[in-house]
């Protein structure tokens, strides 16, 4: 498979959890679903011709990454006031990543999004976006730096990763004491109604500021060299 490797930075993230509606928490790295909404971005693809493509990059595209620093988590307080009534607030606090800092891995699965795929690898090689990428939200620009293209090749056995594996992946750390690892549970499903399905958010388990696990099972690995649980 035809794959890309990016760096994604920004000053702050918010990859809001859909349970937490009133306010909002944040998953630790960025979403399959919140990547695609980015490759939108790049490309100029506007909202409404987005919603069918979701579902299609959902299952055509596939994704990893890898954090690279340590998850820093603020919560910020906003006061929110209605157009029609500034006297009428309501405190809100919502939580944001400080300084986020990702190595995503992106592979094309199905050749049909090949135009895409290319044309996406082309403006990140180039430093062009035809709007703003985001890392979730409008205030959170973010900066994509393009490292490397080349092919990935599905394998199977014992493997070693920088980036997340699912929780259907066993760990082989004899010691897990030397770093902290992160759990979440992340979309990667998004219907062309910009609705995440409950039954694709999927579990995965990271290490981050340059650690990496230890596991086995399917795993894809990058130009015979870096080795990825891709979802």
């Amino acid at each position: 498979m035809k794959a890309i490797k990016l760096e994604i930075t920004g000053n702050w993230a918010q990859f809001r959890k859909a349970e937490t509606n009133n306010n909002p928490l944040s998953h630790d790295f960025i979403t399959k679903t919140a990547f695609i909404g980015m490759i939108g971005a790049v490309l100029g693809i506007e909202r409404n011709e987005m919603k069918p493509l979701f579902p299609l990059f959902s299952e055509g595209l596939l994704y990893s990454v890898q954090v690279n620093n340590e998850v820093i988590k603020q919560s910020w307080g906003f006061t929110l006031r209605k157009v029609n009534n500034a006297w009428d607030k309501a405190p809100k606090q919502m939580e944001f990543i400080k300084h986020p800092n990702y190595t995503v891995v992106l592979a094309l699965k199905n050749e049909e999004y090949s135009d895409y795929f290319t044309r996406f690898s082309s403006f990140c090689k180039q430093g062009q976006a035809c709007f703003t990428p985001v890392l979730g939200l409008h205030n959170c620009p973010a900066e994509i730096k393009f490292l490397e293209e080349g092919e990935i090749v599905e394998k199977n056995g014992t493997f070693t990763t920088f980036g997340f594996i699912t929780d259907d992946y066993p760990p082989l750390m004899d010691d897990l004491t030397s770093f902290r690892i992160g759990f979440d549970k992340i979309p990667t499903f998004q219907n062309d109604d910009f609705w995440n399905l409950p039954e694709k958010f999927c579990k995965v388990v990271y290490p981050s500021n340059q650690f990496k696990l230890k596991s086995e099972g399917t795993y894809f690995e990058f130009n015979n060299e870096s080795q990825w649980c891709m979802i």
